[in-house]
This record gives C-alpha cells, structure tokens and sequence, in this order.
C-alpha cells in the first residue's frame, strides 16, 4: 500500500471532546482521516503552559512520522484565537477560508485551515516547539 497520499486532518470544533481514526481504501491507496472533536479545551488554571501546542506537536510528529502520513490540516474557527496562535508556533502554514465547514451549535460555522506535509517538519514539530520555548519571550 502507498502512503505518501493519506492525509491527516486535525480539526478543532467548540463541543464534544473525542477522537476518530478512519481509513478508506481503494484501488489507488489509503485516505486517512484523523478527526479531533473539541479541540485542546484546556482549564483556564493550567492555560498558558504550553499543552496545546506540545499535544499538537505530539499528534502531528504521531501522523507524519509514525503512521507514515504526508500532510496534516488543521481547521480552526476564525474567533478562536488561542487555538489560532497554538498553530503559528508551530509554523503552520496558513492555507485559507472553508466557509461553513463544519455544523456547530446549530449553525454552519467558517472554519480557517492550516496545513504541514512531512517535507516542512525538519526535525519534528515537538522538536520545533521545544526550540521555540528555550527561546526568551518564545510564549508572548
């Protein structure tokens, strides 16, 4: 089987916390689909300590390391804007606007998309976070 074109997505909603793995086969290879309901909802006490990014980094280097996966997307509502810098540390590039994308609290809700293949991780995402933190004013 092929895997240079599965794809990993990552996507961050504001309800129901839970993770789904799906593969799809066919003739041509293997889609698969890693969906994060919820996103990093992180208790305010312990905010601001790096978890999001270093769990992002973790799943990111997971999908596109050791599942072997070329690429990871991650889907975030435009007024969400923790979750917005959590992938700017990370250097996630951003790839554009999904009008009504995903169905949230009974409404279509616009998500922006952000994206890495494995060619752009260097050395890992965690690696790259970790690099980040030592560095002064690195969490401002």
């Amino acid at each position: 089987m092929r895997l240079e074109n599965q794809v990993a997505l990552i996507t961050g909603a504001s309800h129901g916390l839970g993770l789904a793995i799906a593969r799809a086969l066919s003739g041509e290879g293997a889609a698969v689909a890693l969906l994060a309901r919820g996103g990093p909802n992180l208790d305010e006490a312990v905010a601001g300590r790096g978890i999001a990014p270093t769990a992002l980094a973790l799943s990111g280097d997971h999908a596109l390391g050791t599942m072997g996966l070329h690429r990871v997307e991650v889907n975030i509502r435009p007024e969400n804007t923790a979750s917005l810098r959590v992938v700017e540390k990370l250097g996630f590039r951003p790839e554009g606007l999904r009008p009504r994308y995903l169905h949230i609290d009974g409404q279509w809700r616009d998500h922006l998309t952000f994206a890495l293949t494995r060619e752009e991780i260097g050395a890992g995402l965690l690696a790259r976070w970790q690099a980040l933190r030592d560095t002064p004013h690195a969490n401002t």
